[in-house]
């Protein structure tokens, strides 16, 4: 059996990032890692033998290591021995959607829980194994659910496995001349049934949508049995029930298939930087192009310690040159615009931006940020290796709450971690509102590391909740279950048990997230 890696590749942290991390945040102590050892496994022979006569299946301990949890900070922290690591007591590995549904019946009938499991880059602890009372707990691994099923290209609808990697699934889709355009921080590990399930968000949403947006019909194995979804690209016949399921993470069922809508592939893509001149500007900028539909498919929006960060890792003479750039030309709080096309149009964006004060990078800077956005994944081994703490969150509200809610989340995380950086970006806009992304960065504290995050991120989602959503992209998880019933109200609540209650009357699928 293929074994997971416990994190994403890792790329090493250049001389002049360290300097400026001990410069402006300061360098902690290099953490203390212990043996992360998986516990025997508690799956009963009768169960293991009953799954093994359905599906692949592994006991090793290194696979089910490389299935326990997603990659969080705290899921980092406790790989390195930190904190108590959930680890499943085996990994199924099905080979096509009916072997799915036999693991199903084969859970139900042995009280064993299941956790379904794709890239793993939940960061929310949406992929935690959790028992959830069963008698065991199993990954549901759907690596080999990696098929292209069918394409039409006359209506520009793919169906594809769910376990299907995201690269693998443009390279597929590429060979057809289209793409699906939904590029995540995420994007390199993440799979097809991941990006269901959690209401995935890409960074050219503007141009291609979020997930939801693309998604016309669904095919889920659940334990009362299969269920198909979507038949047309527009219904009325009640309520559409393919939204039940995304977003539903693993809760109600296992997505084993998803038809999407796909686009030609982009000839000339071209992104490119801008600044503006402080956070207010803007905001009304990004505004303006949203409600005049003049996005481009990519637009991002730093604030002031963000483009810092995004200009002193330029480097060396770079970073001085793009500094004095940007005051010779009157910029006393500069802010990093990011615009990126690959089918919308340049000319119809750049007329909008009439009236705003804009100072144009050019092209060399946006595509540093476009060749260097997966970065982030792949240096948090090194920060953490560099005595830093580093985690994101995000939310999202309407324009008129926007400055509102970025000033309490900062104020939280500033307050509940002393002196931290809090670096923000508005990474997808709305007609009525954004979103909002905040990284943090601060030396980690030796002696707990855990609840120096804990309490930062309690202090955030206290601060999110009343003004925003708990989350714009990231899902509910286990971390945001409990500020959900505030958001949807206990009869929300209630009408998620419901569904739960018709699809998965014992309770198997991924218990403590969600409801």
């Amino acid at each position: 059996m293929t074994r997971a890696r416990w994190t994403s590749e890792t790329t090493p942290l250049p001389p002049h990032a360290l300097a400026w991390l001990g410069e402006r945040v300061g360098l902690g102590t290099p953490l203390d890692e212990a043996p992360v050892v998986a516990p025997e496994s508690e799956l009963s022979e009768d169960a293991f033998e009953a799954l093994e006569a359905v599906a692949e299946i592994s006991l090793d301990a290194e696979d089910r290591l490389g299935r326990a949890g997603g990659l969080s900070y705290l899921d980092l922290l406790k790989r390195r021995g930190h904190g108590e690591l959930a680890v499943p007591d085996a990994v199924v590995r099905p080979a096509s959607p009916e072997e799915v549904q036999e693991v199903l019946r084969v859970c139900v009938e042995h009280d064993v829980a299941v956790v379904p499991f794709g890239g793993g880059t939940s960061v929310v602890g949406g992929v935690e194994a959790l028992r959830g009372g069963k008698n065991a707990v199993i990954a549901l691994d759907l690596a080999r659910l990696d098929r292209l099923v069918s394409v039409d290209p006359v209506s520009r609808v793919a169906v594809l496995q769910a376990g299907l990697p995201a690269p693998d699934a443009e390279k597929l889709l590429g060979e057809h001349g289209f793409t699906l355009g939904h590029v995540p921080q995420s994007f390199e590990r993440a799979t097809i049934g991941g990006f269901a399930a959690t209401r995935s968000a890409g960074q050219a949403s503007s141009g291609y949508g979020r997930f939801e947006d693309m998604v016309e019909g669904v095919r889920v194995q659940t334990p009362a049995g299969e269920w198909r979804l979507g038949s047309a690209p527009a219904s009325a016949a009640g309520p559409d029930l393919r939204q039940l399921v995304i977003g539903s993470e693993g809760l109600f069922g296992v997505i084993t298939e998803v038809a999407l809508r796909v686009r030609p592939k982009p000839e000339n893509p071209c992104y490119e930087g801008f600044i503006v001149d402080g956070w207010q500007a803007g905001e009304a900028l990004i505004r303006d192009l949203a409600q005049r539909q003049a996005l481009a498919d990519v637009t991002r929006l730093s604030d002031v310690d963000e483009t810092e960060v995004a200009i002193a890792l330029t480097g060396g003479r770079k970073a001085d040159l793009l500094n004095r750039y940007v005051k010779l030309r009157g910029i006393k709080a500069p802010c990093l615009v990011i615009m990126g096309w690959e089918g919308r149009s340049r000319a119809a964006t750049m007329a909008a931006t009439h009236g705003h004060k804009l100072v144009r990078l050019g092209r060399a800077m946006g595509e540093a940020w476009r060749h260097g956005r997966f970065n982030g994944p792949r240096q948090r081994d090194a920060l953490l290796d560099a005595g830093v703490c580093v985690e994101t969150l995000e939310t999202a509200t309407h324009w008129s709450k926007l400055t509102q809610l970025r000033s309490a989340v900062r104020d939280a995380l500033t307050e509940s971690l002393g002196d931290p950086v809090v670096m923000c970006h508005i990474s997808h806009a709305y007609e009525t509102g954004a979103s909002l992304y905040f990284t943090v960065l601060v030396p980690r504290d030796l002696h707990d590391p855990v609840a120096q995050w804990e309490r930062a991120k309690t202090a955030a989602c206290s601060a999110i909740s009343g003004l925003g959503t708990i989350t714009h992209h990231h899902a509910v998880g286990r971390d945001h279950a409990p500020y959900l019933p505030a958001e949807i109200g206990p009869l929300g609540i209630d009408v998620l048990r419901s569904v739960k209650s018709t699809l998965d009357p014992t309770g198997i699928l991924n218990p403590g997230k969600l409801v």
